[in-house]
């Protein structure tokens, strides 16, 4: 491992080969003088606040021989008027830091480097996300900045329990990546387990930011969609989750946090649950555990029925086709939740000013037309309409798709087999969560298995703020 030689030709010569200054524009690089003594500045350019620069080195232009110190750690401690200053002598460190955004300065007979942190990124201003809104509460939102997420936090928890451990992955990235938790309250056993994954990661770095972290800190069971870690972009879920004793994990380049561990009952919580009253909150939250049965169960019970007319209840005849279907039933279900996915994609690469017209278009043409031409019976598009709308009702993405994958296991299963087949794909799904486990290897369907009734309860209905006076 390379050290920081005393001599600054020798210094440079090393640190232009390794970072290629004659091919890279953005590696700034200056001679310079600080009293009597020769010295070098590297920083990248656009990554460095130039009112901040400028004022550091003309306080270094400025000083008289006599003053130069004859070692950093004096010239750092005494001399220097910024607060984020170290000295390194380690090659290795000193090249991410400058990569990272830091100013580095070596000097004529100094053994050491000098790193002031005078970084600044660019960022985009801290406002309400788009997918995670509420209609009360705080507007702001995560950026891509790392730095102002975890100021977010700090803002909401003001105790000296707080913790921002941060940590780097990848061998070619060194993404930064941030452990926030409260120390009194944090399960030190999954800590330390969790900084000893991170700290094993051998990526060469994480592409994918979140998503490549997530596949390095849980490796098993990659068949059950059902999801391990639940996303948020709002500070104030990410703060009350760090209350509770979980853990967030912050990574540089991404406007989310991840908290675990998770369970089934923390995915489908949603932050409008605590901005209304109780009564408003419980009402909200049990109506969107009632749709999200609905969405996995609508279509399978429906092909069924339609399969096994005598399974209609007295009653409730209307609900069986009026002409026979051209096409079968499991084949248009299965079309439709193909094209759902594919409007969707659609939708997104949609340039805005087409959206509107194009929509028109596709609920014309997919809606009332596929219809009269014979390809759809109208009851079939009827309830994947209901389940494509009110798969919406969930924040969490990887839940809905879950329940997707689960809903269209379970209208093949029916197709072939019948009843027996419907109950099978039900206790499949039932087993996918109860026979899951979390990061921190708990069971996912916790409080419910192993049972706690109290909290149990807690996650059906939204009570009273601790310590509210009744």
């Amino acid at each position: 491992m390379e050290k920081v030689s005393g001599s600054l030709e020798q210094n440079r010569d090393y640190l232009d080969r390794l970072l290629g200054v004659d091919h890279n524009f953005d590696v700034v690089h200056r001679m310079m003088g600080i009293g009597d003594k020769k010295a070098c500045m590297y920083l990248i350019d656009g990554f460095c606040k130039d009112d901040l620069i400028q004022k550091i080195l003309q306080y270094f232009m400025d000083m008289k021989p006599e003053d130069v110190p004859q070692d950093a750690e004096t010239l750092v401690q005494q001399y220097i008027p910024h607060v984020e200053v170290e000295v390194e002598d380690q090659y290795d460190k000193i090249v991410v830091s400058l990569l990272s955004g830091m100013f580095v300065l070596f000097v004529e007979g100094y053994e050491k480097a000098i790193l002031i942190d005078s970084r600044t990124y660019p960022s985009r201003s801290v406002e309400e996300p788009e997918k995670d809104k509420v209609l009360r509460g705080s507007k702001d939102g995560f950026v891509e900045t790392i730095v102002f997420n975890t100021a977010l936090i700090r803002r909401r928890i003001r105790s000296d329990q707080l913790r921002m451990e941060i940590l780097q992955a990848g061998k070619c990235s060194h993404t930064d990546i941030v452990l926030c938790y409260m120390d009194d309250r944090v399960d030190r056993d999954f800590l330390e387990e969790l900084r000893g994954k991170i700290n094993g990661i051998e990526a060469e770095s994480l592409t994918m930011n979140q998503e490549s972290l997530a596949e390095c800190i849980y490796q098993r069971n990659w068949f059950n969609p059902f999801p391990k870690f639940k996303y948020t972009e709002r500070p104030d879920t990410a703060a009350a989750q760090v209350l509770e004793g979980n853990i967030i994990i912050l990574v540089d380049n991404s406007p989310s946090a991840m908290i675990i561990p998770t369970t089934i009952f923390d995915v489908v919580d949603e932050a409008d649950d605590y901005y209304f009253p109780p009564i408003t909150g419980t009402y909200l939250r049990l109506t969107r555990f009632l749709i999200a049965i609905l969405t996995y169960i609508v279509t399978p019970t429906f092909l069924l029925l339609m399969s096994h007319p005598q399974y209609v209840p007295k009653g409730f005849e209307f609900i069986l086709l009026k002409e026979p279907p051209n096409v079968p039933l499991i084949w248009q279900f299965l079309i439709l939740e193909l094209a759902i996915d594919g409007l969707k994609l659609a939708a997104v690469n949609t340039p805005n000013m087409l959206s509107t017209p194009l929509s028109v278009m596709a609920a014309l043409v997919l809606g009332e037309f596929s219809v009269n031409s014979g390809w759809f019976s109208a009851e079939v598009m009827l309830y994947m309409a209901f389940v494509a709308i009110a798969n919406y009702t969930q924040a969490n993405y990887e839940l809905g798709y879950a329940l997707k994958f689960m809903r269209i296991l379970n209208l093949i299963l029916t197709a072939i087999f019948g009843l027996w087949g419907y109950l099978a794909a039900i206790l499949a799904a039932v087993l996918s969560v109860i026979c899951n486990r979390t990061v921190s290897h708990r069971s996912y369907a916790y409080p419910l298995i192993p049972l706690n009734p109290g909290k149990l309860a807690d996650r059906f209905i939204r009570r009273r703020m601790p310590g509210a006076k009744k």
